[in-house]
């Protein structure tokens, strides 16, 4: 607290000294004097409270670049009380001041391409195919937020407290979001002083239940006064300067710790650049600050959302300055605002690393092409730029979720959480389906470049599937090689299996000769009907897998 209140005392007394009048007009041959010793200690007092009270309430920085438009105001109230030499040097201030508030204001015109330069990614091509024995992350916040509200019974004292912001993680291998108990208001928070724990769920299976886990948490997002996490922020770093909100993200134990993204203004309090973290225990307040680099293993958002939101604008925005921005629009790309955290949706690759990804698209109205997309690392705030194969056009996630929108247009089902994978060697859009309620329904995949290839089933995993058969049926090429060679083959099968997949039935069966295929009845309606000791003739895509792809399928004595 001493900082705060020496800050509010030099801001009051600087404030009183421009604004109260010192030396009034002349009196004949002397000066009359309109010093006041009450009235400016009624001004100082007033100044030094509002101060107080305005970055108590505020967290802002506590950096005199802060005070700019006080300083403003009270130079020009204080020119206009003052006389005689005393407005000369006042009026002098106020115009320091008043140049000084047109830097500040019209900084954005100037450091666009500082901007730029902060926010410069590697450029690349296309992204690594995805293992597909693995499993995306791919529960979407909305739906996981609802099961977290149905299991809310599991939280003691449940009227004081409501469900606070979720956070996905990695935490002892495996993906999860994270969801804080929050107070509900003000009297709730005077009576219960500490909240209970936090919610964790699976970002992988949507099967999986909400789980209340209990930590006693006293500095949080909902609490008041100085027990408020980010007036707590602000009081151990008076002068940091923060962007984002605070982060809930939990160690390998489960602890849970608050974590908030700081860095420095990219010119004249205008702009951001991320450079560490502010770490804080809820249970007794402690904090310490970390640099990126060095930012505990267990934290997986280092960089906030709202900051590589703020640095994809800047790369998209800013490549041949401002101005073009606004008018010429050359080279200029617009990121996407589908994303699930701050305009951006976590995701992680096969180390489990995170990063933030975007899709960019066109800034002329009803364009849905996609003009590339990116990944920013979640713990150093690197950014990689991926064009996509410029021979092809590939559709934007806004288009993805058209497209989603007309499929399921009677049932009013939509898509949440579109993410572009590199699936089989086809830029690809997964997205889950939620119906109006929020429940999910379904995963659906469809080509970025060929949209008229596209398949949804109950899971991840089961979607995959269908698409690769959707692919080759469609002469895309698997993993991206082109080198399947399609092979023909006749025989009796001896053994069938049949899997619901959405709307479709996918067929899986044994032929005599040893070889295992798959077929989905989408692109083969009769494959429903196949059964022991029918005699079949297949043509099939000889991948190496063990269960291999049916192009198509001809049963005797049916067809």
């Amino acid at each position: 607290m001493g900082n705060i209140f020496l800050f509010s005392i030099i801001v009051g007394v600087v404030t009183a000294v421009l604004l109260v009048p010192l030396q009034g007009g002349r009196t004949g041959k002397k000066e009359k004097s309109r010093f006041n010793a009450a009235g400016t200690a009624g001004v100082l007092l007033i100044t030094v409270a509002a101060a107080f009270g305005f970055y108590y309430l505020s967290n802002l920085d506590r950096n005199f670049s802060s005070v700019w438009l006080l300083l403003i105001i009270a130079s020009g109230a204080g020119a206009m009380l003052a006389a005689g030499k005393e407005r000369l040097i006042k009026s002098s201030v106020f115009l320091v001041t008043l140049l000084a508030g047109a830097y500040l204001l019209t900084a954005f015109l100037f450091n666009a391409d500082e901007k730029f330069q902060s926010a410069k990614m590697d450029v690349k091509t296309e992204l690594e195919a995805f293992d597909e024995q693995q499993t995306p992350a791919s529960v979407p916040p909305k739906f996981a937020r609802n099961k977290m509200k149905k299991a809310f019974g599991q939280v003691p004292d449940t009227s004081y407290y409501e469900l606070g912001n979720l956070q996905i993680q990695k935490v002892n291998g495996d993906y999860v979001y994270i969801a804080p108990v929050e107070f509900s208001g003000f009297f709730k928070w005077f009576k219960g002083d500490e909240t209970p724990g936090y919610f964790t769920i699976s970002a992988t299976d949507s099967s999986d239940n909400p789980k209340f886990v209990k930590e006693r948490m006293t500095y949080t997002p909902s609490s008041y006064f100085n027990k408020n996490i980010e007036r707590h922020i602000r009081m151990n770093y008076p002068k940091q300067i923060f962007n984002g909100d605070v982060q809930l993200e939990v160690d390998e134990n489960g602890k849970p710790y608050y974590v908030r993204t700081f860095g420095e203004f990219i010119s004249a309090r205008n702009g951001f650049k991320a450079e560490g973290i502010v770490v804080v225990d809820p249970q007794n307040g402690k904090v310490k600050s970390y640099k990126l680099d060095d930012a505990p293993d267990f934290i997986d958002g280092a960089v906030s959302p709202e900051t590589v939101s703020l640095q994809n604008s800047y790369y998209g925005n800013y490549v041949q300055g401002f101005w073009n921005s606004l008018f010429g629009k050359s080279e200029v790309k617009l990121p996407s605002d589908e994303g699930t955290e701050a305009n951006v949706s976590p995701i992680f690759n096969e180390n489990g690393e995170m990063y933030y990804f975007t899709d960019f698209t066109s800034p002329k109205e009803g364009v849905d092409s996609m003009l590339g997309y990116s990944l920013t690392n979640s713990r150093t705030g690197e950014a990689t730029f991926y064009t996509g194969n410029l021979e092809r056009s590939y559709m934007d996630s806004q288009g993805n979720l058209q497209i989603i929108e007309k499929k399921f247009i009677e049932k009013k089902w939509s898509g949440e959480m579109p993410i572009l994978y590199n699936f089989y060697g086809e830029a690809s859009w997964l997205t889950p389906v939620l119906d109006p309620n929020g429940f999910l329904q379904n995963y659906f995949i469809v080509s970025a470049a060929n949209p008229e290839i596209s398949v949804y089933a109950n899971t991840p995993n089961q979607a995959l599937k269908l698409y690769k058969t959707a692919l080759q049926r469609g002469g895309g090429s698997v993993n991206g090689s082109g080198e399947a060679e399609e092979k023909k083959v006749s025989g009796t099968v001896i053994r069938v299996y049949k899997e619901k997949t959405g709307d479709y039935t996918t067929v899986y069966f044994l032929m005599d000769g040893g070889k295992s295929f798959t077929v989905s009845s989408e692109n083969n309606p009769m494959s429903i009907y196949l059964e022991e000791n029918d005699k079949v003739n297949v043509t099939y895509m000889d991948t190496g897998e063990g269960s291999l792809p049916v192009r198509e399928m001809v049963i005797e004595g049916l067809q």
